[in-house]
């Protein structure tokens, strides 16, 4: 389970000494980097299709939040399931006093307490509808092993990923050689990527296994983030 402090209203991980979002604006930020930098707002309205989303860093499901709110503003055209993983799980309490938190959406944050798991979450795959036509399916584990283990789950390849884990500097297991070409094993030609970090080497690590990569403005005072797309699938 996740070891956390709180700053104020922030929770902070003590395993990575990292905060879960950012004070300045974290419902903003998250929107900003993962749903804007994956065009999301436009293929969701778009692309009446059903949509796998994956994401590496579950934290607070801040993220997963954003994306449910879209969803529902996109008048849910597309079923989504939305895949993630969190080696450190928040426990229920510390879950619900971190989404509290925010404001404007909390018919969102209602619907995925209540179906929230309330005991110790255990190492495997946890598939949990949270309504009809989006699914979050959580691995608690190593985001490897999860990449690893997606296809056999009977889990399709990613429309889009969500890079969230700790910075690379606090959470190198995450930003590996092998986490990339996995990745780009679970992707399509066309999937994108967005990422808070424009460190060079996830830079790097995406571009060696097919992705094409772009720098552009971060959210608030942060200089730069990273998005970009799948060339080829391998």
């Amino acid at each position: 389970m996740a070891d956390l402090i709180w700053k104020g209203a922030t929770p902070v991980s003590t395993q990575f000494d990292d905060v879960y979002f950012s004070a300045e604006d974290g419902l903003a930020e998250s929107t900003y980097v993962f749903l804007e930098g994956n065009n999301l707002p436009e293929r969701l309205q778009n692309q009446q299709t059903p949509h796998t989303i994956y994401e590496l860093g579950f934290g607070t499901g801040l993220n997963f939040l954003v994306l449910f709110q879209l969803w529902n503003k996109s008048d849910r055209k597309n079923a989504i399931n939305f895949v993630s993983v969190e080696k450190y799980p928040l426990g229920f309490a510390d879950m619900e006093k971190s989404l509290r938190v925010w404001q404007g959406v909390e018919a969102e944050v209602d619907a995925f307490l209540e179906k929230y798991p309330r005991n110790t979450l255990q190492e495997g795959w946890y598939h949990i509808e949270i309504v009809e036509g989006l699914t979050l399916s959580l691995f608690i584990g190593e985001g490897l092993d999860m990449l690893k283990t997606a296809k056999a789950e009977g889990i399709k390849p990613a429309d889009a990923w969500f890079l969230d884990g700790f910075a690379p500097s606090k959470n190198p297991d995450m930003w590996t050689p092998e986490v990339f070409e996995n990745m780009a094993k679970l992707s399509m030609a066309g999937t994108t990527f967005a990422t808070f970090t424009a460190a060079g080497v996830v830079r790097r690590g995406l571009q060696d296994v097919g992705f094409e990569v772009r720098k552009v403005k971060g959210f608030g005072r942060k200089r730069d983030m990273t998005v970009g797309k799948l060339c080829a699938s391998l």
